[in-house]
């Protein structure tokens, strides 16, 4: 068993750790509005992302491959979505120390829907329950360990990039180099959405 979780541990150690999605949006908002005050975006990315995983884990991978045209749908929309919110970063007008502080930064449900609406999130967890809950007996419990171990990979997975992005908050000093970052982060999320679809 110890190697089952040690591989679940590596497992959900590169889902949540390479760039996607939710990673930039983290690290945008750590940058503009500080680690702590992202904390409620990276709770609901957390908690969105174990959610996948029990739901598929509890059945719902067999539901989407019987029925795939509702993964397809999923994937559109989500990618829809997170293409939406490329737009919104890279043209957000920069900030300064006094609007930041009452600027609102992206919210618990947001992180939710950013998760939820993730194409990446559904396939890294449809993975993860075919290798480690699938395979093994009795599957709720491997279910509900390979979750337990999600939630906390998840969390220190996205709050790594927003612990990032409020590292280098300081060099966004000026307008211009805000404007500069903003149009880059809004690239690199819409960079991610797309290669997902390539990569199907």
């Amino acid at each position: 068993m110890l190697s089952i979780f040690i591989s679940m541990v590596i497992f959900a150690l590169i889902g949540a750790i390479t760039p996607g999605p939710v990673n930039i949006i983290a690290t945008g908002s750590g940058a503009s509005f500080g680690f702590r005050r992202s904390l409620p975006y990276i709770l609901g990315a957390t908690v969105s992302y174990v959610s996948i995983v029990f739901l598929v884990g509890i059945g719902l991978n067999t539901i989407l491959q019987t029925f795939p045209e509702i993964t397809t749908a999923l994937q559109y929309i989500g990618g829809a979505f997170l293409l939406y919110m490329s737009y919104k970063i890279a043209t957000a007008t920069p900030l300064n120390i006094d609007e930041i502080k009452t600027a609102k930064p992206p919210t618990f449900m947001e992180g939710m829907l950013a998760q939820g609406l993730n194409p990446k999130a559904w396939l890294v967890s449809m993975s993860g329950v075919s290798l480690f809950v699938s395979a093994n007996s009795p599957a709720l419990f491997y279910l509900l360990m390979f979750c337990g171990i999600s939630f906390v990979i998840c969390f220190i997975g996205v709050s790594t990039w927003a612990a990032i992005g409020y590292l280098i908050g300081g060099f966004l000093s000026t307008r211009k180099r805000q404007v500069i970052f903003n149009i880059v982060m809004g690239f690199l999320l819409s960079g991610t959405v797309v290669s997902i679809f390539l990569n199907k």
